[in-house]
């Protein structure tokens, strides 16, 4: 990993800038992501994502085009 500084006038301040960014870097890569716990639906949600398949259907069914009886 390499990390470059040319903000500052100065090399000793390009340097130290240099060397926080690479800090940064290596703590942002040696971090661990939280392991994700798999949650069940809730019933409410279930039931609007059902209300909204058959809202659906009924609307395609509506623009079918008529039975001939």
């Amino acid at each position: 990993m390499t990390a470059v500084a040319q903000d500052a006038r100065s090399q000793a301040r390009n340097r130290e800038l240099a060397l926080e960014r690479l800090r940064e870097r290596l703590a942002r890569a040696l971090a661990v992501p939280k392991t994700r716990r798999p949650t069940k639906a809730t019933r409410a949600s279930r039931e609007r994502r059902l209300e909204a398949k058959r809202h659906l259907a009924q609307r395609k069914r509506e623009r079918r085009r008529p039975d001939a009886d």
